[in-house]
């Protein structure tokens, strides 16, 4: 049985100490409207900072979210890839689940099951430290954000010694998955989409509505079904990873909030597996949404399909339709041939 989360000063102190100047004041404050922010856009929106509890439809403290993972074998925290806000928050609930006495490994997204013998590697030495793990996995080559923001989610991993787990199926296998089909899922992979069967028609048109808008509009009809497979496959592989990681603690995975989807993300694909599963997702606030209810309508079922939601601001950024229309042209351009699998996209 776990223990429980400590008193919140005490928690927050904890936090401050092991983060860099930098970040101290923004982690020192309670998830509450006016703690302090790094992204700019719609800092006084009335829910940036709130907890909403999906299925209890009500607002929540800290306490009660902390506790609430506390409880979980797997936790999964959803995030929108460029808001540093997002990794800062996962950084501090890595922390008080860490404090709470789980020490679950951390699984990232980011980080594909292949790295795995890199990532041991550079956290075996005797001072292992966020940048040298970056360096070693070669995150400036990734195409993921820049490490400087993700370095607070990592810094606590490292920080509590809490084992780092690549959690994504490699570039080069999920290529192969949307050239080849089914064929080319490795076998636990296979298995698991087996198990869970294939999406409702419901589903399968959200997921399509996901790839043309991940794609803004330019993937080609032909791709469409091979891109799903291969996002499920991405699905499959994180469950496996996280059932695999074998940590006393369970794991927490770091992943898009579209992989933390109750209904078609990871916890779908672990079917029960390893214990109770808890997901939240970090989301950003919009203008014209000034309910969650609001936010659900959003969503095909009307409904969050995640068990908690943190609301934050929103970060600026250019719009990532213009340099990937450009590429897609190109392709279309290019000679004949058995056409090249678009970019696997980054779920938000």
């Amino acid at each position: 049985m776990p223990r429980r989360a400590p008193p919140t000063a005490l928690l927050l102190a904890a936090l401050v100490a092991a983060c860099a100047p930098s970040r101290a004041m923004l982690v020192s404050q309670p998830l509450a409207p006016g703690r302090g922010w790094l992204s700019p856009l719609h800092q006084d929106h009335p829910l940036a900072g709130k907890i909403w509890d999906v299925r209890g439809q009500r607002f929540v403290d800290e306490a009660t979210l902390v506790a609430a993972l506390a409880g979980a074998r797997t936790v999964l925290l959803g995030e929108t890839h460029d808001n540093a806000d997002h990794h800062v928050l996962q950084a501090r609930l890595v922390r008080a689940l860490d404090g709470a006495g789980r020490t679950p490994a951390v699984a990232f997204e980011m980080l594909s099951v292949e790295q795995q013998p890199t990532i041991d590697a550079a956290l075996a030495v005797p001072q292992p430290t966020a940048d040298a793990l970056a360096a070693a996995v070669q995150w400036d080559r990734s195409g993921w954000p820049e490490f400087e923001m993700y370095r607070p989610v990592f810094v606590a991993a490292v920080d509590a010694k809490l084992r780092v787990i690549g959690a994504n199926l490699p570039r080069k296998d999920v290529r192969r998955v949307v050239m080849d089909g089914e064929k080319a899922l490795p076998p636990a992979v296979a298995a698991r989409i087996a198990k869970l069967g294939p999406p409702s028609p419901a589903e399968r048109e959200a997921l399509r509505k996901e790839m043309e808008e991940a794609h803004c509009g330019e993937l080609p009809e032909t791709q469409m079904d091979p891109m799903i497979l291969g996002q499920r496959a991405r699905d499959a592989q994180m469950a496996e990873s996280v059932l695999a990681a074998g940590a006393p603690g369970g794991a927490v995975l770091v992943c898009g909030s579209q992989h933390a989807r109750l209904d078609r993300g990871v916890p779908a694909y672990l079917a029960g597996e390893g214990g109770p599963v808890v997901s939240l997702a970090f989301r950003e606030v919009t203008p014209d949404h000034r309910a969650p209810a609001e936010y659900a309508e959003d969503d095909e079922h009307g409904a969050l399909p995640f068990d908690f939601v943190v609301f934050t601001p929103g970060a600026e950024r250019e719009d990532p339709c213009e340099g990937l229309r450009a590429k897609m042209r190109s392709r279309k351009s290019a000679p004949q041939g058995k056409p090249a699998p678009a970019e696997p996209p980054k779920a938000p």
